[in-house]
């Protein structure tokens, strides 16, 4: 595994790097305008030019406006250029300036159901450094076919279509996607392939989607792709299909990534209940980036190279962007500021394999050495109404992590893994129903008895560790106690006895030792400890 923990710690520090290059980004404070927006369906339909690397089409909007307005708000990079809006049918005039639609209707728009249709041409933005940087890759195979990949996580789908780039709001009846690409390439998309016609020298592919989906997993790669097949059946008892879009010059590795791929869904599922799109596909697309987690497509980059863990072939990056299918398309932070309860819990997600193939020493071990990539040098939950360049960081994979390998020691394994998967399936938190940080502590308080506030309170909202305090007493005795968290919380102690578990309260507890005892040996907490 120590070659896995390299590698993600690299890829976590790039990740970092990269999305602060970003100028414009997702989320942040939601607009009135766009407030009052429901956003229930996407339809779009573009044309792919590789020869001038520009599109052209059009994007449909389907909305339950829950006011009567005058003026609507979209989303859309400047890079493209608008000819026309209409909205139910009718022309109206329009603004198109700074990353913004503004359409001034001549009439105010009734509350209820509308259409807005927006037709658009240009070039999208290159991805200088994808996924790590937004926008459109057009490059080649090593054959000279023409691939094309975008990515769109920290800039939203605003790249290439106009939309509601908010993270709170997902259509809730799902998207249909026609792309029309050169007649020998493949389109891989989201949710079920409902067609593909061909006219002359190019094909549309319908891609659709029934699901709410966030609207950065709404992308597409164009490629000489071959599709590999298989399918599972699920703890559900629903037989999932299984699609890898693999680059025909490597169709011959397919086979072994997908039967990984269904090894991770079962694993997946064990702790976090069936695969969340059973009813439309699980999946990956081979991309010339690293990799990113679009709903029921995950990008895949990483070039066959395999780590071992339990003696079997493992693709950390693989495991990981799929894990996403959970925590970040079914499980949704509503605002960017709860970024972790992707990545920090997608990552924690990720040492699970080691638990049941390894053991739980090993398990251990993973989260020692991971903290030392930690930096504490920002609160993981910053606020609220945060946008995603502003609330990326490192930390919110390995601190996030960190942590809710705290709250697994804190709980104990059956109530926890009981109530991490309890979260994952939930309607209550699920598919339409977007969280935050307070959602999420309520839902694992309540599982426990008692508060655990305090303790999110301290890692996610602070850059603090938890300080322990070990006083030595006349007659071989110890004051341990909690300096800087008003709840009581159990800690393994060891002394000259053995290692014993042990609820430590602010107050403290008188604990007898001939030898200075050492507090938390296995790590469970990012803790500081202070001997006096």
């Amino acid at each position: 595994m120590k070659k896995t923990t390299i590698t993600i710690a690299t890829a976590l520090s790039l990740l970092v790097t990269g999305y602060g290059a970003l100028a414009q980004t997702s989320g942040g404070k939601l607009k009135p305008e766009q407030a009052i927006m429901d956003v229930r369906h996407y339809t779009i339909a573009i044309n792919c030019n590789f020869a001038q690397k520009s599109i052209d089409g059009s994007t449909i909007i389907d909305v339950i406006m829950a006011q009567p307005t005058k003026v609507l708000i979209l989303d859309l990079l400047d890079s493209l250029h608008v000819s026309a809006v209409s909205v139910n049918g009718k022309k109206e005039t329009f603004d198109h300036k700074n990353g913004l639609i503004t359409i001034n209707m001549a009439k105010e728009l009734a509350a209820g159901k509308a259409s807005i249709k927006v037709l658009y041409a240009g070039r999208p933005r290159i991805a200088k450094r994808p996924p790590w940087d937004d926008g459109f890759t057009w490059t080649q195979d090593s054959t000279g076919h023409p691939w094309l990949a975008v990515t769109a996580e920290q800039t939203g789908g605003k790249i290439f279509f106009p939309s509601k780039d908010h993270p709170s709001d997902e259509p809730n009846e799902g998207a249909d996607m026609y792309i029309t690409v050169p007649k020998d390439l493949v389109v891989a998309g989201p949710g079920l392939l409902k067609g593909v016609s061909k006219k002359g020298s190019t094909a549309t592919y319908h891609w659709q989607t029934k699901y709410s989906i966030n609207n950065y997993s709404l992308v597409f790669n164009a490629g000489d792709y071959t599709v590999v097949k298989g399918s599972y059946k699920s703890v559900a008892g629903n037989t999932v299909p299984v699609q890898f879009y693999v680059l025909k010059e490597h169709a011959d590795k397919g086979p072994h990534l997908v039967d990984m791929t269904i090894k991770a869904a079962q694993s997946k599922e064990k702790y976090f209940g069936e695969y969340p799109w059973a009813k439309e596909k699980l999946g990956i697309v081979e991309t010339p980036h690293l990799g990113m987690e679009h709903q029921s497509m995950n990008a895949y980059g990483n070039k066959f190279r395999y780590s071992k863990v339990g003696g079997q072939d493992f693709d950390w990056l693989m495991f990981h962007e799929f894990g996403h299918e959970w925590w970040g398309n079914k499980v949704t932070a509503r605002d960017w500021a709860d970024y972790w309860i992707h990545e920090g819990i997608d990552t924690y997600a990720d040492a699970l394999p080691v638990l049941d193939l390894e053991g739980r020493q090993a398990y251990i071990d993973r989260f020692k050495k991971s903290a030392f990539g930690i930096q504490h040098k920002l609160p993981i939950v910053l606020g609220k109404d945060i946008d995603e360049a502003s609330a990326y960081n490192g930390d919110i994979y390995s601190k996030g992590g960190y942590f809710m390998h705290t709250l697994h020691y804190v709980m104990g394994d059956t109530l926890f893994f009981k109530t991490l998967k309890g979260l994952a399936t939930d309607p209550q938190f699920t598919y339409d129903h977007q969280n935050v940080t307070d959602d999420v502590e309520q839902y694992f308080s309540k599982a426990n008895g008692t508060s655990l506030k305090p303790l999110f309170d301290l890692f996610l909202r602070t850059t603090n560790k938890l300080e322990v305090s070990v006083k030595e007493r006349p007659g071989n005795k110890y004051l341990i106690k909690l300096q800087n968290i008003n709840m009581d919380l159990p800690i393994d102690i060891t002394t000259d006895a053995g290692t014993k578990r042990m609820l430590v309260t602010p107050n403290g507890i008188i604990v007898p030792s001939k030898t200075t005892p050492v507090i938390d040996a296995d790590s469970w907490y990012m803790k500081k400890v202070i001997l006096e």
